[in-house]
């Protein structure tokens, strides 16, 4: 009788474990075919998408072969450096976020000429909020008529200051202004040298150094957003600022070649997808504009962060290896990381590996293993700021 009553009880819990297993299987298939379908749906996204920036690259292509009519190099924007024309593309200006510099360019027939054209430029830039900016750049007027898709998320961007806070601390009086310009534009500051594609016109140009304290300045234009941001995202703030300065150096009119937007540099058919999804349940592509938007852009990389860190990283259980990946990731992908460890892109198995590591040997570990070099570098650069943001916002 009691040998019955075990196997009895023995069938039963082969049957409840079987249930329990049939249960998980059916839910880890159900996750399967939902990720299967957003990846599926994600595709689908960036072939439209590519067929919409293709439209978008032809006609920044067209742009620079005209500026190429008048500049020997047709400077543009890139991360770090905001390049703006004026309407009719002879005069330039050329704001270096990461070496602090303005340089302000025309091609004219006498120096009396230009004088006059780099003191309206250059009051223009310093002045400018980033809503104007985006407004008045020729480029971004011609790309503003392409038709967008209907999954495209287009946006206002919000006026804030880009230069004036920094030159001045507050946004100057016309007087101010006045003063500054004339110091500046002065003789002994301006050089020149004959134009190489316009006959009896010469390239004027004048550099002029920001403050020496321009990034701190430039990084306390956002800090409101950041905090309340990664606030909400259960991030430390210091790893927004540090990631901040690494993509941007704080230039709100980011633009890469890849192509990635504004001052978390936020790529619109991956990291924009992903977090656009997370905040507001929709499957939808950022547009430039959208990105241009401080407030947006900060929303959207910091919550890009929160997805690393606690979905895609989420197996690794010290929390500093899991922010030494997710800096990395945030560079070069969750999936790059894993390869560092296993050289597969699976972080399932990767995570294990990692465990048994302490931090410091996750982060030699990435050092030494990551497969490109510019993660290895923005590793080192990330981690080093945030303790020094850390310190200037405890």
């Amino acid at each position: 009788m009691l040998t019955k009553t075990l196997i009895s009880l023995f069938l039963s819990s082969l049957l409840l474990a079987q249930s329990a297993d049939d249960f998980k299987n059916r839910q880890m298939e159900a996750f399967e075919a939902q990720k299967n379908e957003f990846d599926s749906y994600k595709r689908t996204l960036e072939d439209k998408f590519n067929t919409y920036q293709e439209s978008l690259q032809k006609e920044y292509e067209e742009y620079k072969k005209e500026l190429s009519i008048l500049w020997e190099e047709p400077a543009m924007s890139t991360k770090k450096r905001w390049v703006a024309y004026s309407e009719d593309k002879k005069t330039r200006t050329n704001v270096d976020f990461k070496n602090e510099t303005i340089v302000v360019q025309t091609i004219a027939s006498s120096e009396e000429e230009a004088k006059e054209k780099l003191k309206k430029a250059l009051a223009t830039v310093v002045t400018v909020d980033t809503k104007k900016a985006h407004e008045s750049n020729p480029l971004e007027q011609r790309l503003a008529k392409i038709k967008k898709p209907a999954f495209v998320v287009d946006a206002q961007i919000e006026p804030e200051p880009i230069l004036s806070t920094v030159i001045f601390d507050k946004e100057p009086s016309k007087d101010t202004l006045i003063a500054y310009v004339e110091k500046n534009v002065q003789n002994k500051n301006i050089q020149s040298i004959e134009s190489k594609k316009v006959k009896n016109t010469k390239i004027y140009t004048l550099n002029i150094p920001m403050p020496p304290d321009a990034m701190l300045k430039r990084s306390k234009i956002y800090k409101d957003e950041i905090q309340k941001q990664a606030s909400r995202q259960k991030v430390p703030d210091s790893l927004v600022f540090a990631i901040m300065h690494s993509e941007s150096s704080f230039n709100p009119m980011a633009k890469s070649h890849v192509p990635a937007y504004g001052l978390m540099q936020i790529v619109p058919k991956t990291a924009g997808v992903d977090s656009y999804l997370f905040l507001y349940k929709e499957k939808k592509l950022l547009s430039s504009s959208y990105l241009y938007d401080s407030k947006n852009n900060i929303t959207i990389g910091s919550a890009y962060l929160h997805i690393l860190y606690y979905k895609y990283l989420s197996k690794i259980t010290n929390p500093l290896s899991r922010l030494y990946c997710t800096i990395a990731a945030y560079n070069t992908g969750a999936g790059n990381v894993a390869w560092a460890f296993t050289k597969t892109n699976n972080m399932h198995k990767a995570a294990p590996l990692i465990n048994a590591l302490t931090p410091d040997e996750v982060y030699d570990a990435l050092l030494r293993d990551l497969k490109y070099s510019e993660p290895k570098e923005y590793l080192k650069k990330v981690s080093k700021r945030m303790l020094s943001y850390s310190k200037v916002y405890q």
